[in-house]
């Protein structure tokens, strides 16, 4: 039988969010980081890449819109799902599903030879880019202390972009001397080579394994403990009765349904803007005379901009209240989008106007994952996120497909940014009806 706590000793939870972090807390966050920039380059590969697909296979815009979309699809159904499945089998494990899909899904985008098999691999990939999103949120948001929840959550947000920069700066480079497959055989390298780090640095959350009891808990806790740098505990909290199951009814009882709709359709508003930017930042820069390689650099200053942008609002939310510079940055997207969509002279002039962009597209979506990992309880965290995102992907999906029917019916690029840019603006007034309990704490 368990040994419960008395009531004069610690919770092991807060050994975790009330002390100090060990150098062994932030290199687990740091994985987490690595893992997000992996999601980063792995959603950015196809952007990467579609010029040359759709010069080689004679695809139109309104075609190459879907299948920019179908890996969109894939995170949105895996965010939900796979959300899920780790609030029950535990964060750890579903990280390592979610690397193996992910590299099965790069590898086998390198051998297809049509748009339905290029869209089924994307679909397949998106699943795993999809249910890493969640768990690595609620990963960092268990590892982390009380104090520097917020900041770290931010920062592995931030890692997003980092995966952009760095693999699309290798990528641009493969594609000035090779074709769009070497885009995904990186891909698929660098997501084998992460495999073995959740293993060896990852390991499964405190909380998650109170809330997951199975077997000797406590030995379970107190291994998490030393790896984290952590003294053990001689016993574990006595289960809380009311405390929310891991379901997804359960995102929407005790007053939580305001909380987990205006979060989605913020989310959904805001990433609708983001991906245009993202997926056809390289199709318009080609279809203004550039090369594809020249066309890839300007979306790895998107990502640049985006770096700054999340780091920028990090630092920020240190300070200021959170949901008053989500608005502010969601505002200056709309503004900065709209921009970009005035077209500008030269590549140095293109890749400013796309810093710009991604650094408040960017820099809002890292405070909303930093204000969902913080606005549900640990045994709903990994399920909440991945609702939120998974759902909230729909808006992901939806962009490329809207781009593309608004190119597609004539509209010329200034428009059809103007459009998009609107995602941003709504997603500023949901947050607005957020209840003040969410909104005030983080």
């Amino acid at each position: 039988m368990e040994a419960i706590l008395p009531g004069w000793e610690r919770d092991p939870r807060r050994v975790l969010a009330e002390t100090r972090m060990t150098p062994m807390q932030v290199v687990a966050i740091g994985v987490c980081v690595l893992l997000n920039a992996l999601d980063g380059f792995d959603v950015l590969s196809i952007s990467f890449a579609s010029p040359g697909i759709a010069r080689e296979w004679g695809i139109e815009r309104g075609a190459l819109g879907v299948v920019l979309s179908m890996e969109l699809i894939g995170m949105a159904g895996g965010s939900v799902l796979l959300g899920q499945v780790a609030d029950r089998i535990g964060r750890k494990a579903t990280t390592l599903l979610c690397l193996v899909v992910m590299a099965l899904g790069m590898l086998a985008t390198t051998q297809v030879g049509s748009i339905g098999a290029l869209a089924a691999t994307r679909l397949v990939t998106g699943l795993g880019i999809g249910g890493m999103l969640a768990t690595t949120n609620a990963l960092v948001a268990e590892y982390a202390s009380d104090k520097a929840r917020g900041a770290a959550v931010a920062i592995m947000a931030a890692g997003y972009p980092v995966g952009g920069i760095a693999g699309g700066a290798i990528a641009s480079s493969l594609l000035a001397h090779g074709d769009w497959r070497q885009v995904f055989w990186l891909g698929f390298g660098m997501t084998a080579l992460c495999l073995p780090l959740v293993p060896l640095l990852l390991p499964e959350p405190v909380s998650a394994l109170l809330h997951n009891r199975r077997g000797d808990t406590l030995a379970a806790v107190n291994r998490t403990l030393a790896r984290l740098g952590h003294d053990p505990v001689s016993g574990l909290p006595p289960v809380e009765p009311d405390a929310p199951r891991a379901h997804i009814a359960e995102l929407f009882a005790r007053g939580m349904a305001p909380v987990t709709l205006l979060l989605t359709a913020a989310y959904f508003l805001h990433i609708l803007t983001f991906y245009f930017i993202l997926k056809w930042t390289p199709k318009i820069v080609v279809d203004m005379g550039f090369t594809p390689a020249a066309a890839g650099g300007v979306l790895v200053w998107a990502n640049v901009g985006g770096l700054l942008g999340g780091l920028v609002f990090s630092a920020l939310s240190l300070r200021f209240g959170l949901r008053g510079l989500l608005i502010a940055f969601m505002l200056a997207s709309t503004v900065m989008i709209t921009a970009f969509g005035q077209g500008q002279a030269d590549l140095h002039g293109l890749s400013l106007a796309a810093a710009a962009g991604g650094f408040c597209t960017n820099g809002a979506v890292v405070g909303i994952y930093a204000l969902v990992a913080a606005s549900f309880p640990t045994t709903i965290r990994g399920g909440g996120t991945g609702f939120v995102i998974g759902v909230g992907r729909g808006g992901a999906a939806l962009s490329p497909i809207l781009g593309g029917v608004l190119f597609q019916s004539g509209l010329t690029l200034g428009p059809v940014a103007a459009v998009m840019a609107c995602g941003s603006l709504l997603a500023a007034a949901a947050l607005l009806a957020l209840p003040h309990r969410a909104a005030a704490g983080h």
